[in-house]
């Protein structure tokens, strides 16, 4: 059972210390604590431990090959920079935290109105809010300006939502004078804090002469959040039952779990293969440097080794092999990712071609670490309404009693024979506007010169009662509990009597009203089709009404049902007394709610149904279709009808009209039913695998609720064979976990929704995106990346998800190939050094190489772009690189690894022959191999950058040049241990010549191989290049899909079927050609390091199981 508080209204010594102050803070540090917190966290991560231990043993003179500066200089300055980072967010908090605590608010106290600032505020105090005013915690409102007890609130800062909310005072304060609520008593009763904004199941008794203890259910209706702004009223007052992080805002704010990229895990696992060749290269060196030492070393006139050394002895030379190796592993990978990582999502910010012309509206990353991953997706989960439509609905067409009306026009409000049916009084039409216009939640607003608008917060709603206007009978005002419309120039009232609210779990939304001209009490519903036909009262027919549906649907519209009864006063009573018992409760209030509303939800007379148009976005098509033509599966997640699905799903070329495409239904009320078409499909999906025939699997939300439950391999199967799937009528829960059974399936998610029952559905895909739409911004707050419109999503991906990719896939692979050159350069000294451990570059050179020779001309390699926007836009099969992580890859790194063995014996080989016979000081000889990594460094970057501009060229050859500015002014300096150094080596030609011939030898093999693989063995990518280049179109590049092998025949039951293994090795492409397939490397892969739930596979083929 949850905890409940009790808040004494208005009693200030109850209020002092049983609760939280209204104090907000959302800051993560203090000044005492940041620096011991933020260095717990930072060394929490297993990488920072690691360097950490190095710097450590760096510590120790015996061990150590270098000074400790080159090892703690750069772990200092890349600490500072994640704390300095910190320390600006968190001061960001503050700010924010002390402008909110420090807004001036009126409350009342022992009978007198205060000013107080917004953080001196208790529980139980009454607070007065004006008009425009935000609300500083969480109220149960006590009274308001307008005479009936509403007042309207914005909740935008909340929920997202745009349009105005009612709310009411609780019953129990109906009618009472201003000048009592100065002296107000009682208690509310009310659960421990949570953060569902949704709910708030309270009681509430005031005491007397007020009212005679009285129990009076409160609702979400009766409170103002914090955050949320008084509008349209002169002003409120509340008691504030939840204050500072325990209001509902508070409760819901917290860091969202981080996301792990493709690229990340894949990172992960090299550095994994790194430490472990850097554990058998310091064994193996240690052992030789013992097994030297004690043979020849001792041989050696200039070697002293003393005879008896102390116990740790034999560690040694292993730990210095140790700290000279440790630099394998780049200690400024992260920062440097998180960095280029940050300056992906401004790229996106400030893409004009992004942006909303019709709203204004920008894309925005929220998730600056997850760009890379745009480019790898390959399930999109899409909702519908205001997803793939523009969420503006029109009513279009009707059935009212079994007349169709707008059939022909197209246009029901246009149509004559429904403007003659009004204008005659026909009953049913009557009684079915009448529906329209009151059935709903719906504020109509008045301007000063008298016309209407609506506020809704169901765009459904809004259309209906526009319609019905537009047909005369017009929903004018709301006052209270009463409703006026007027038809005709006559006025019609009703009394709201009680409000039964939708859910998806009835899927109808019903009022109880009493006419106040006959004093009949009446009950109006709308819903799903399944939601009232069912309960149409014994002996009417509802063919008619299932046909029209159907026909609607078939068309894409959106349906809607209407009903009503008339209900006697004494079966009303009844009912109402379980009703107010059901919101009196505070445990399970809203299923017992539920459970009361069925027992007045039945016996409909069914009106008839009504039609509304829904209209897809600009560009909806044309993006799948690109999309499609990328490799990426898409699956419609929609609460709607089958067929309106369906309608929906062909217009948006999901999948293609017969003969091409072939829909297979799943549908069953039990598990039997389900059981027998899911067996059929999979069938048939395994028999048409082959088969270049467009297929996609219906199911609705009964069905998959069975086939979660009980068939949870064999959907997964399904899951896989299919690149098409439109789930209907299906729950914000069952959206997540169909999220998260592709995720299970190892294959990367993109969820995009625009509305508050998205939000589960996105938050649980690998790439979450909201749209910024009519449904207010909920979606988009709790998503990854925003965008105003959907066709926004091509741009999203294919520019920026592939560019990001692709530059952090040769970010990571450079920064290890980097350390490694530097690394073997030492290992090679080492042999010829006694493997000692004796390290042959400085201190201040190995700390300078790391922090600023190698990183600045990387860094600005975040502008290059391999191929224009247009020729991607143009041609999305390149995609498929990306998806099967043909750029980051253990192959690829192999191919880098490589390279840095054969540079690093280029550079020691003509460094040693060129410098160490002449009898040379080891400085010379260190800093002529330290600048041939450089010039190395320089080209390779060079080589690998597709497209130059100024920056480019500034950051790759002006870096060079700062080089030897830089040890310039270093050999200046007498204490520098370089000095003159850098002045003699300039004035030597033979130091150009042996830069000339490393350079040479360096690049030439590169440059060859890169020659003979781009005129002999050129990618798809080439081709698009080279015709860039050129200027000339491509016409077509052949298909670059992988082709589908062919499934087992042998069926397997239903209850062995396993979803398919993905092996994460990656297999370099072998052939180019138009028939080029990803093929499987086995089930076994030879290094554990790079198994499981990588998504950079090689195995590509969608449809099919591993043999």
């Amino acid at each position: 059972m949850k905890m409940r508080r009790c808040v004494y209204i208005n009693d200030d010594n109850l209020a002092q210390d049983l609760y939280c102050d209204n104090r907000i803070s959302n800051r993560k540090y203090t000044i005492w604590n940041f620096l011991p917190k933020n260095l717990w966290e930072q060394f929490s991560r297993l990488m920072n431990q690691y360097f950490l231990l190095i710097a450590c043993l760096q510590l120790w003179p015996l061990i150590t090959p270098v000074n400790p500066v080159s090892t703690w200089g750069p772990l200092i300055f890349i600490f500072a920079v994640s704390a300095t980072k910190e320390a600006c967010d968190d001061y960001n908090r503050y700010i924010s935290d002390k402008k909110a605590n420090e807004k001036e608010v009126w409350i009342v106290r022992q009978g007198i109105k205060k000013l107080i600032q917004a953080q001196d505020i208790k529980v139980g105090n009454i607070v007065w809010l004006r008009e425009n005013d935000e609300a500083p915690c969480d109220l149960v409102l006590l009274g308001t300006a307008d005479p009936l007890g509403t007042c309207y609130v914005e909740t935008a800062a909340l929920d997202g939502e745009t349009d105005l909310k009612t709310r009411v005072i609780p019953s129990a304060c109906m009618g009472m004078d201003f000048e009592l609520l100065h002296k107000i008593k009682g208690v509310i009763e009310c659960p421990s804090p949570d953060k569902d904004i949704r709910r708030c199941d309270a009681n509430m008794r005031l005491f007397p002469p007020f009212i005679d203890n009285d129990v009076c259910p409160l609702t979400i209706k009766n409170t103002i959040l914090q955050s949320c702004y008084l509008r349209n009223t002169e002003w409120a007052c509340g008691v504030a039952v939840y204050t500072g992080n325990e209001t509902k805002l508070g409760m819901s704010r917290g860091v969202p779990e981080p996301k792990l990229t493709a690229v990340d895990a894949m990172i992960d696992r090299l550095t994994g293969a790194i430490f472990v060749f850097q554990i058998v290269v310091v064994i193996v060196l240690g052992i030789a440097g013992n097994v030297w030492k004690d043979t020849e070393a001792r041989q050696q006139w200039y070697v002293q080794y003393p005879t008896e050394g102390p116990w740790y002895e034999l560690l040694v030379i292993p730990l210095r092999f140790e700290l000279l190796c440790s630099i394998m592993i780049p200690i400024s990978i992260k920062v440097s990712l998180d960095l280029v990582k940050s300056l992906y999502a401004k790229f996106i910010d400030w893409d004009d071609k992004m942006v909303d012309l019709e709203t204004g509206t920008r894309s925005h990353a929220t998730n600056t670490a997850i760009s890379e991953d745009l480019g790898q997706v390959e399930y999109i989960l899409t909702d519908k309404t205001g997803t793939l439509t523009e969420n503006k609905m029109v009513f279009r067409r009707c059935c009212i009693s079994g007349s169709c009306y707008g059939n022909e026009t197209g246009d029901a409000l246009t149509d004559e024979k429904m403007l003659n049916a009004v204008s005659s009084g026909s009953p049913d039409v009557m009684q079915f506007l009448k529906v329209m216009a009151i059935c709903n939640t719906v504020i109509p607003v008045k301007s000063s010169s008298g016309a209407i608008s609506y506020k809704a917060q169901s765009q459904d709603e809004e259309a209906l009662v526009r319609a019905a206007a537009q047909l005369l009978m017009v929903f004018e005002n709301k006052s209270g509990n009463i409703v006026d419309i007027n038809f005709n120039s006559s006025l019609i009232q009703y009394e709201v009597l009680d409000i039964l609210e939708f859910t998806s779990d009835r899927k109808r939304m019903s009022i109880v009203l009493k006419d106040c001209q006959s004093g009949k009490i009446l009950l109006m519903s709308k819903g799903a089709d399944e939601s009232i036909l069912p309960y149409a009262r014994a002996g009417q027919q509802i063919r008619t009404f299932a046909e029209a549906v159907e026909q609607y649907a078939q068309l894409g519209l959106r349906t809607l049902c209407l009903a009503w009864r008339e209900l006697g006063d004494d079966e009303y009573q009844e009912w109402a007394s379980m009703f107010n018992e059901a919101n009196s409760t505070l445990v399970d209030r809203e299923w017992r709610v539920a459970e009361v509303c069925q027992r007045l939800e039945h016996g409909f007379d069914i009106l008839g149904v009504a039609a509304i148009e829904d209209r897809l976005q600009d560009g909806v098509p044309e993006t799948i279709e690109t999309l499609r033509k990328a490799g990426i599966n898409f699956w419609m997640l929609t609460g709607d009808k089958q067929s309106t699905a369906i309608q929906i799903a062909l217009s948006c070329n999901f999948v293609s009209p017969e003969p091409k495409g072939q829909l297979l239904i799943i549908n069953g009320k039990t598990e039997d039913e389900v059981c027998r078409n899911l067996e059929r499909v999979l069938l048939t999906m395994r028999i048409a695998d082959a088969e270049p025939k467009d297929i996609a699997f219906v199911v609705d939300g009964w069905a998959l609720e069975i086939a979660l439950k009980h068939y949870s391999k064999a959907f997964t199967e399904l899951a896989v064979l299919s690149r098409t799937a439109i789930c209907c009528r299906v729950t914000p829960s069952q959206k997540a976990q169909l999220v998260e059974l592709l995720k299970s399936c190892d294959y990367r998610t993109l969820a995009i929704g625009d509305g508050g029952n998205d939000v589960r559905m996105i938050q649980q895909a690998d790439i979450g995106v909201g749209i910024s739409g009519r449904e207010g911004l909920q979606a988009a707050r709790a998503a990854d990346y925003s965008i105003g419109k959907f066709r926004f999503l091509k741009r999203l991906i294919l520019v920026h998800g592939r560019y990001s990719y692709n530059r952090t896939a040769f970010l990571s692979q450079y920064s290890f190939y980097k350390s490694l050159l530097i690394c073997f350069i030492q290992i090679f000294f080492s042999f010829i050094s006694g493997i000692s451990g004796t390290s042959l570059f400085n201190s201040v050179s190995l700390m300078a190489y790391n922090v600023f020779y190698t990183s600045v001309p990387v860094l600005v390699h975040v502008l290059d772009k391999d191929l224009g926007e247009k020729t991607v836009m143009q041609h999305p099969q390149i995609l498929f690189y990306c998806q099967a992580g043909r750029l980051l890859n253990p192959s690829t790194f192999a191919g880098w690894f490589g390279r840095s063995l054969f540079h690093a014996i280029v550079v020691f080989g003509i460094t040693i022959h060129s410098y160490a016979l002449e009898k040379s000081e080891m400085e010379e000889v260190s800093m002529v191999a330290l600048s041939g990594c450089i010039w190395l460094q320089a080209f390779v970057v060079a080589i690998e950058t597709n497209s130059f501009t100024v920056l480019q060229h500034l950051a790759i050859w002006g870096n060079l040049v700062a080089f030897y500015v830089i040890n310039w002014i270093v050999s200046a300096l007498p204490s520098s241990g370089m000095y003159t150094i850098m002045f003699r080596l300039c004035r030597q030609p033979s130091y150009w010549c042996t830069i000339i011939v490393i350079v040479a030898a360096g690049m030439g093999p590169v440059l060859a191989l890169k020659y003979f693989r781009y005129t002999y063995r050129s990618s798809k990518i080439n081709s698009l290049q080279q015709a860039e280049r050129l200027g000339g179109p491509i016409l077509s590049l052949g298909n670059i899909e992988p082709q589908l092998r062919p499934l087992e025949k042998d069926l397997s039951p239903l209850s062995l079927l396993q979803p398919r293994n993905r092996n994460s090795v990656c297999e370099p492409l072998l052939s180019e050609s138009p028939s080029a397939t990803r093929r499987s490397v086995g089930t076994g892969a030879p290094f554990d390091f790079f198994q499981s739930q990588s998504r950079l596979s090689s195995i590509y083929s969608r449809n099919s199981k591993d043999n």
